[in-house]
């Protein structure tokens, strides 16, 4: 398998009420050749992860609209995408959508603690995809159990591609979700609805960093971020 194979089947897979970014279009705020742009994304990213031989990946449960259903990066908005491809060796991660920048809190934690870490670290989902309300494609819902199962070959195929040392569930729906499929993991408490500063602690000691996080790194505006996080509902 390799990162191009891999994008690209992701970008065949469709459900309703689900928005793939690798495949499909918004009629709303994605540019002409967005899902282009977000697959050449997926696949700088990948294509990075295997040459600087990344040893972690991060689970959490499912994309955002904010976040990484515009990026094609998972965990990333389009606020923290230089901050991506400066990690990962220098990339030019490309906007796919048209209009002002949009932030997502969760990204911003993310990308917080990956800075103080500084190495590459591959983010993924359970389910990679943005299930949404069947009204409303700008909204956030949590994944089914079937629409999780329909997808477990992709994240299969994508450890089996990384081979990573260690993997880190964020939040607990991810780190049930992955104990179904039996893969052992570490796990994080998701950073959103006031679990951010035990993120952000477990992540400096998961990573053997002694500072822990200073009072002006937990200080972030919440009015400006919106989150992703709930329970699963496994219909």
């Amino acid at each position: 398998m390799t990162p191009k194979h891999f994008v690209a089947q992701l970008a065949e897979f469709s459900a309703p009420s689900v928005f793939n970014p690798w495949g499909e279009q918004c009629s709303v705020h994605d540019r002409p050749d967005a899902a282009a742009k977000r697959r050449n994304n997926l696949t700088h990213m990948l294509e990075a992860v295997l040459d600087a031989k990344a040893e972690t990946i991060w689970i959490a449960r499912d994309l955002g609209y904010r976040g990484g259903r515009r990026t094609g990066v998972p965990l990333t908005d389009e606020i923290h995408l230089d901050h991506a491809g400066a990690l990962m060796g220098g990339l030019s991660f490309e906007r796919a959508t048209q209009g002002p920048v949009v932030a997502e809190r969760t990204a911003a934690v993310i990308w917080r603690v990956l800075t103080q870490i500084d190495q590459p670290v591959m983010l993924w989902n359970v389910f990679p995809f943005h299930p949404h309300e069947a009204d409303d494609p700008l909204s956030n819902r949590c994944h089914t159990r079937s629409e999780r199962i329909a997808t477990w070959s992709l994240l299969q195929s994508l450890i089996q591609m990384l081979r990573p040392r260690q993997i880190v569930a964020i939040g607990r729906d991810a780190q049930m979700a992955l104990g179904e499929l039996g893969i052992p993991t570490s796990a994080a408490r998701h950073p959103s609805y006031g679990g951010q500063t035990e993120f952000m602690a477990t992540m400096y000691a998961l990573y053997g960093l002694e500072d822990k996080p200073r009072k002006d790194e937990l200080a972030l505006p919440l009015g400006t971020f919106h989150d992703t996080a709930s329970t699963f509902a496994f219909a």
